[in-house]
């Protein structure tokens, strides 16, 4: 199922967090702010679909993708799960 497929995503991004890479505060919250988005997106996964999240996870991808890598892959999974729940 996709959405538990997202969840271990999210799951791995919170493991990252914790192993405290170089982030500002301010990245962090975002990422925070984030992943709280794609957690409700993942209750609502059988009603309304918000299309706009994939923006935000993509805009995330491309913010983290120079310094942060890892951070950025696992954002980019995100992107291509919400992808296969048709979001």
């Amino acid at each position: 199922m996709p959405a538990q497929e997202l969840q271990k995503q999210l799951d791995t991004l919170r493991d990252q967090l914790e192993q405290n890479p170089p982030l500002s505060e301010v990245e962090r919250k975002d990422l925070h702010a984030l992943m709280e988005q794609v957690e409700s997106q993942i209750q609502l996964e059988a009603a309304t679909q918000d299309a706009s999240i994939v923006d935000g996870v993509n805009l995330a991808v491309e913010r983290f993708e120079v310094d942060h890598p890892t951070i950025a892959g696992t954002l980019r999974n995100i992107v291509n799960t919400l992808g296969s729940m048709g979001i």
